[in-house]
């Protein structure tokens, strides 16, 4: 449903740095006749008489008419706008005050300041976009990695709706068909309906578990990998930090556990986005400081996404690497034997049969075996490639959650049907699986929850 503004708003909508454009954004119904109170264009003519879909070239002006800055003005009338409102774009020059001097004076002239993601909410609000294709216009902005990217793009064209959409229409029309018969029983009959219900019901279940189960790969694309560095002291973990970031960005001396505390990094390998934790080494320590950050290395090991198990191959295994065999047990992990510049007193294969987790040899001091790493990496996850197709992926852990109340609604179903239960407990259940399904389109929203999600958004967006 469309929502109408009376006021009108105004924003910078680029970034607050020196650079060579940038755009001031007016959004309302008022919005043609702010900008001309600021706007002088070439010819004299005014922004409101202007065709749809225009650009025009002129100076904004300021109270005592001098020239602030020339600008090219773009005009959008409603309902074919972003805000779907009349909007008015600047197109000025991008420095910090020129941006500034305009916004004042489109201020001054009426327009009150746009609050973080206000041009998108009035999109939603005006039914321009739903909710997911709104929360993709901010995962485009903050995507990390070119997947992401992709992936936002995707959704801002409406595949996650066009998907929620498809489920949502068959279950009302199963909602309908129901209560319609229940209200006219005398000419529509629900005998044996269980039986002819059950399989379209079974078929909702599948393609939303298929979503469901996209979300862990939906969050490593969209937030990255958490990986986490693990290794006795001194075993090159810290170097290796170093390689992957290609900076200097953990100290690395001879001295064994030198890395007190966890060390995080984001990076990108491949198109993939890591966050690198380097942490403390494992073993027996008296040290109090020393053992927090130990402590802290195996709560991290618990909950990573992968887990990159150093070895130093010039050193016997001992204790330590047996308690951090166990500790990586049943995780995804690569094993690297570092050190292989240098006498080894470890095999790969010895590796490899007791962790069952591959093994690559690597030299982070001589920065040898890294690309085997990266595209072990790239395989162990996405299988070498990620295709964007026909994938749907959900990266937004509010769209899973209202994902997974829809299934349970739907197997409710299911067991009712099984148990003979009456049709009207049918009706129920499938009208809270259309209702969590219609939460990520924005329906049934109340508006502190609106208002939280926009309020993430950036100025200007």
């Amino acid at each position: 449903m469309a929502e109408f503004f009376d006021d009108t708003i105004a924003a910078i909508s680029t970034a607050m740095t020196a650079s060579g454009i940038g755009i001031v954004r007016v959004s309302g119904p008022d919005a043609f006749e702010i900008a001309d109170r600021v706007y002088m264009g070439k010819n004299g003519k005014k922004l409101i008489n202007q065709k749809a879909n225009t650009i025009h070239y002129g100076w904004i002006t300021g109270k005592q008419g001098e020239i602030l800055d020339e600008v090219l003005v773009m005009l959008m009338k409603a309902p074919h706008s972003y805000t779907g409102e009349h909007t008015v774009e600047i197109d000025c020059h991008g420095g910090v005050i020129a941006m500034r001097k305009i916004l004042e004076q489109l201020l001054l002239a009426g327009a009150r300041p746009a609050e973080p993601g206000e041009f998108t909410k009035r999109a939603f609000l005006n039914g321009r976009i739903d909710l997911s294709q709104a929360e993709a216009v901010m995962d485009i902005i903050s995507a990390k990695n070119e997947y992401a990217l992709k992936s936002s793009v995707k959704q801002l064209q409406g595949s996650v709706q066009k998907e929620i959409r498809s489920i949502r229409e068959k279950l009302i029309y199963q909602i309908a068909f129901i209560e319609s018969a229940l209200d006219d029983p005398e000419h529509i009959s629900v005998d044996g309906y269980g039986e002819e219900l059950l399989p379209i019901v079974q078929e909702a279940e599948h393609e939303i578990r298929r979503l469901i189960e996209s979300a862990d790969k939906g969050k490593m694309i969209s937030e990255g990998i958490k990986t986490v560095i693990v290794g006795k002291p001194n075993a090159g973990k810290s170097s290796l930090l170093n390689v992957l970031s290609g900076e200097e960005k953990a100290i690395v001396t001879d001295i064994a556990g030198t890395t007190r505390d966890v060390v995080e990094e984001t990076i990108n390998v491949r198109g993939i986005t890591l966050r690198l934790l380097d942490t403390a080494g494992i073993r027996e320590s008296a040290n109090q400081v020393e053992r927090i950050g130990i402590q802290r290395a195996r709560e991290h090991a618990k909950d990573a996404d992968l887990i990159l198990y150093v070895v130093d191959g010039s050193a016997a295994l001992d204790e330590n690497d047996e308690e951090i065999m166990q500790l990586i047990k049943d995780k995804k992990c690569i094993v690297l034997l570092n050190k292989t510049d240098l006498e080894l007193c470890i095999q790969a294969e010895d590796l490899k049969e007791k962790t069952k987790a591959p093994v690559i040899s690597i030299s982070a001091r001589e920065n040898q075996g890294i690309d085997a790493l990266e595209e072990c990496i790239r395989e162990m996850f996405f299988q070498g490639e990620l295709s964007f197709n026909d994938e749907v992926m959900i990266t937004n852990i509010r769209h899973k959650h209202a994902l997974e109340e829809a299934e349970q609604s739907l197997l409710m179903v299911e067991n009712s049907i099984l148990d003979g239960m009456p049709e009207d407990f049918y009706t129920i259940d499938l009208m809270g699986a259309y209702e969590a399904l219609g939460r990520i389109l924005g329906e049934s929203l109340g508006e502190n929850l609106v208002n939280e999600i926009f309020s993430k958004f950036c100025t200007g967006k």
